[in-house]
């Protein structure tokens, strides 16, 4: 009898530690309830339509209505406004520009948390100021909502095949419901922590490869001007210790890869006005941090001249022309 009694005692507490978790975890077993769906640009548009190939019912809307053609066409139900997706939808993705993009969508007159529910999930994958994601989900949480951010890596053509890279900050016991519908988007669903570090290693990573960028653009040109048929550089390159990504899956040279922004005028891709201020993120980060990050102030220059000159809507590796243009001009 007494073996029975401390069974019973260990069930019943053990039940009680998990009701946490339970309570929590409810919204993963949701599956294929409406899920909304906020910013259909370039990656928001193939992520969304990943969604609607998983059998979620998705509700959007965007800034631009003609955004929400394609996504419309696959099934999607459009609305107005963030407040009226938030009024139809409990898990609820972000995909937005910049910092002032996701205060407006989030906190606006007509923004999502004008109309969530209370135990809604939102799921911002911008890549915003750590910040200001923190700021976000303090507002969500006063609400009742669970905020955690997931930005991605991969670019657009991970966003078409559904394998980005996310990397997700939040609520630890949040993570495996964020997870149930990034899975449906990404090849890798990566928990970093606390609200935020999603969008530290987010930012880390931008100014490695916008790094990595103009390195593998600096060496293509030179090579090509001692007189190197930049595919067979591009090979050396790759089967050699200075392969990167930018060489090998997402080379800036024209003829030299089928596939990518560069073999297309540099259009499509992660524009250059976007790598501009994801490397200004990356600075503010490092000023408040106190971390020299030197090869990264450099590039930010770099972006933010391109800018300037004409290129802010240009594919990121559209670099590799700027930097001819800029050694044409020289001569």
């Amino acid at each position: 009898m007494a073996a029975v009694l401390r069974g019973t005692r260990y069930m019943l507490s053990s039940r009680c530690k998990n009701v946490d978790f339970a309570i929590a975890s409810k919204r993963s077993m949701a599956s294929k309830t409406q899920v909304g769906f906020i910013g259909l640009g370039n990656m928001g548009n193939p992520m969304a339509k990943n969604l609607l190939k998983h059998g979620y019912p998705v509700i959007a809307t965007d800034v631009f209505p003609e955004s929400c053609k394609e996504v419309q066409d696959l099934g999607a139900q459009i609305v107005d406004n963030p407040a009226e997706v938030a009024d139809k939808a409990d898990r609820i993705i972000t995909m937005l520009p910049s910092n002032p993009n996701v205060i407006e969508v989030y906190t606006g007159s007509n923004g999502i948390l004008k109309n969530v529910k209370k135990g809604s999930l939102l799921i911002d994958s911008s890549t915003i100021d750590p910040a200001v994601s923190k700021e976000m989900a303090a507002a969500a949480e006063k609400m009742g909502a669970v905020f955690m951010d997931a930005p991605v890596s991969g670019g657009v053509g991970a966003a078409n095949s559904g394998k980005l890279t996310f990397m997700v900050g939040g609520a630890e016991e949040e993570f495996t419901a964020a997870k149930e519908l990034l899975s449906c988007m990404g090849a890798n669903v990566i928990y970093c922590g606390q609200v935020g570090t999603g969008q530290a290693a987010k930012i880390c990573n931008n100014m490695l490869l916008a790094i990595g960028m103009i390195g593998t653009s600096e060496t293509m040109n030179l090579g090509i001007r001692l007189g190197l048929d930049p595919k067979l550089l591009a090979q050396i390159l790759n089967m050699s210790s200075g392969r990167c990504w930018s060489s090998d899956t997402y080379n800036p040279v024209p003829g030299v890869m089928e596939g990518v922004p560069s073999a297309n005028n540099y259009q499509g891709g992660f524009g250059t006005q976007l790598m501009a201020k994801d490397l200004g993120l990356a600075q503010n980060t490092a000023t408040n941090t106190k971390t020299p990050v030197p090869l990264g102030s450099l590039a930010h220059q770099i972006y933010r001249m391109m800018c300037a000159r004409g290129y802010a809507a240009k594919d990121f590796s559209s670099v590799f022309q700027f930097l001819r243009e800029e050694e044409e001009g020289g001569q």
